[in-house]
């Protein structure tokens, strides 16, 4: 009975590997202070050197140069990167904020704070992406904010799908039961995922289950997941003791998913771990190498992240190069929306190997600067090449690249062309979408952007400031507060607000 209404509770959450969120408002942001004395931007603690904030066209005396930080467009148009759908980067600040303690910069990726949000794009009608584009001048209270400054959203979307439609998954969980997962939020918050996870997934599914601390070792080989009570009761088996083998683990999680390797099925290893290890190897390095080969496009990694003492990096690089993706959680609800809406909607694929491109018009560009992907970037040459490697999608999922670029005077006409390449899950045969964008793109004033843009705008800003990044000095957390608080009503809008409240007790 307690497992019945926990199972219900949990709804949410094996839907959770299927999605993304967010929402629109009017922005009430002011611009009140214009001539009062100058504010104060960025945070307390900014790096020095930094403090006169980033150097703009005219401070260089030329109207046509590039701004600090950017990318002149006449020596280089061509701005290509990998896709990437991880979060966990914005739900670890998030969490660190919330205990009254600064994130390490280090741990600080903007585009995963942006791809945190719902951005309500237009879904394509068959398999691979459907490009949205648009824009907006900056707000007036951003620093700097100089007549030909724009902001340039592009997002890809894959399809929805149903749980009825997807072809079965073979899963097989490697979960830390070390001592540092003893701590609350951590062990018995993996153990509420799997349960929860456990009762959306369907019969014919299959699910093997490792558990390593000093050493690895199978709780349950890979078997169909009709009798739930066996796979349930496996769960009730993890216990926490010794150390962080993390790479025994590993390994014997690849071993055991080889062997029950499904052929038309779509088969994942789904780490659950603070990704602390201090046994075996404790260098991301060999172990991405060995998860790289591994994967073979074949078997793909999710890393779930728990905990407040947490390894942001080592979990991030074994996802990236495990052909998957990284999310964390800290609470029974974020656990819910990520094992209930989350994780079914990943066990299927609609892309492999996604790779964006966007083009820009050095006769109206003058440069541009994507916001984000610092460790996703590609070369120009590198975007058809499919043997290399790019990012995994699945359905209904969004990925969105802000740009924040300069304009020529009296620019019209042409602004650049966005494509994107990826290959079919099932055949490895690639597909290439393109679209043209026009300067009227990027017009509209921001108090008139939609809200998502808006959000997208205090989001990578936000990281910005707990990067900081030379950008900080670009805003104040007071306006991205007005601005995040004026863009919409969905509880992850709300959050986002929350999180910028107590980023400016901390930073101001």
């Amino acid at each position: 009975m307690a497992r019945g209404l926990r199972a219900a509770a949990m709804l949410a959450l094996a839907a959770t590997l299927l999605a993304a969120c967010s929402a629109s408002g009017p922005n009430a942001s002011s611009d009140s202070g214009k001539n009062a004395a100058p504010p104060v931007y960025g945070p307390t603690g900014t790096p020095e050197g930094l403090a006169g904030g980033a150097a703009t066209p005219e401070k260089a005396g030329d109207a046509d140069r590039a701004a600090a930080g950017e990318i002149a467009a006449a020596d280089r148009p061509v701005s290509t990167f990998a896709v990437d759908v991880d979060t966990a980067s914005y739900s670890f600040a998030k969490r660190t904020l919330e205990s009254g303690r600064r994130p390490a910069a280090n741990t600080i990726r903007p585009e995963e704070f942006i791809n945190s949000f719902d951005q309500q794009y237009r879904e394509p009608t068959g398999n691979g992406f459907a490009i949205n584009t648009d824009g907006t001048r900056l707000p007036a209270t951003h620093r700097g904010a100089e007549d030909n400054a724009r902001l340039l959203r592009i997002g890809l979307q894959t399809r929805g799908g149903s749980d009825a439609n997807r072809p079965d998954a073979a899963l097989t969980f490697v979960v830390d039961v070390s001592g540092s997962m003893s701590e609350p939020g951590k062990l018995d918050l993996v153990q509420h995922g799997l349960d929860t996870l456990v009762d959306q997934l369907r019969p014919t599914d299959s699910v093997a289950l490792v558990a390593y601390s000093d050493s690895a070792e199978v709780l349950r080989p890979m078997n169909s997941v009709r009798d739930r009570e066996a796979v349930h009761s496996a769960i009730d088996r993890l216990k926490v003791a010794g150390s962080t083998n993390l790479e025994a683990g590993l390994r014997l999680g690849y071993d055991t998913a080889r062997k029950g390797f499904r052929g038309n099925a779509t088969n994942r290893v789904i780490l659950l771990s603070d990704g602390l290890p201090n046994v075996g190897t404790t260098d991301a390095t060999p172990l991405v190498r060995e998860v790289q080969e591994a994967a073979a496009k074949q078997i793909s990694l999710l890393g779930v992240g728990v905990g407040s003492d947490y390894g942001d990096r080592f979990m991030e690089q074994l996802a990236d190069k495990g052909d998957g993706y990284v999310v964390y959680v800290s609470t029974e609800a974020e656990a819910d929306r990520v094992f209930v809406q989350q994780l079914p909607a990943t066990v299927a694929l609609r892309a492999l190997d996604a790779k964006a491109q966007v083009e820009f018009d050095p006769k109206t560009v003058i440069s541009y600067r994507l916001i984000g992907y610092d460790n996703r970037t590609l070369s120009a040459s590198q975007f058809r090449n499919d043997r290399v490697d790019g990012g995994e999608v699945g359905p209904g999922h969004a990925v969105t690249a802000l740009y924040a670029l300069h304009l020529r005077a009296g620019a019209e006409g042409h602004l650049a062309d966005v494509r994107v390449r990826w290959q079919d899950p099932k055949t490895r045969e690639p597909s290439e979408l393109s679209e043209p964008l026009t300067v009227t793109t990027l017009d509209r004033d921001f108090t008139e952007a939609a809200g998502p843009l808006r959000v997208s705008y205090a989001a990578a800003y936000l990281a910005e400031v707990l990067r900081a990044s030379q950008y900080a000095e670009e805003v104040r957390l007071t306006d991205l507060l007005k601005i995040a608080q004026s863009a919409g009503d969905s509880a992850q809008v709300h959050g986002l607000a929350t999180m910028i409240s107590d980023a400016a007790s901390l930073y101001g």
